[in-house]
């Protein structure tokens, strides 16, 4: 997959942001617009750099000193994060992987629907996971159904 004109982004490197989003990321936004935020110490600049090269629609901050610490901040917000990132991780975050962190995604895929182009306007096709040649809105409703469809099956979900 091919994201922003940049390089060819791999299943590896998908698993990768993956794995650092459930474990160090932040899914929210500021009140008007979601935002997915990644915040670490200066010493993982190199991660930070290869995020910004393999997900060029994302911007990376920094480095910044507070309280003692030095940190950068990586972002993904607007159109990249509609149309990129949010079914990105929608394919590969369930709550079988890490139910706190599928559950975080969701609620900022709620909060901020409207921005995300997200409805209740039904799935497209047999399989919940389809819908790449569909229109962005589209495809995010599609997602978000998928999402919701996920988290109602899981027998582990807490009543």
């Amino acid at each position: 997959m091919t994201l922003g004109g940049g390089p060819a982004a791999t299943e590896f490197d998908h698993g990768v942001l993956v794995g650092l989003l459930i474990g160090e990321g932040h899914f929210g936004g500021d009140g008007r617009q979601p935002q997915i935020t990644l915040r670490m110490h200066e010493r993982h600049e190199a991660m930070f750099r290869w995020l910004e090269r393999t997900y060029p629609g994302s911007r990376l901050y920094g480095p910044y000193s507070h309280g003692g610490r030095r940190y950068y901040q990586w972002m993904v917000r607007g159109a990249y994060l509609r149309d990129t990132v949010v079914p990105l991780i929608a394919t590969h975050l369930s709550p079988s992987l890490d139910r706190y962190a599928h559950a975080r995604f969701v609620s900022m895929c709620t909060q901020y629907a409207r921005q995300l182009a997200i409805d209740d306007s039904g799935i497209a096709g047999d399989h919940p996971d389809s819908g790449d040649d569909l229109p962005a809105p589209d495809r995010a409703s599609t997602i978000f159904s998928a999402l919701r469809a996920a988290d109602d099956a899981d027998p582990a979900r807490e009543g």
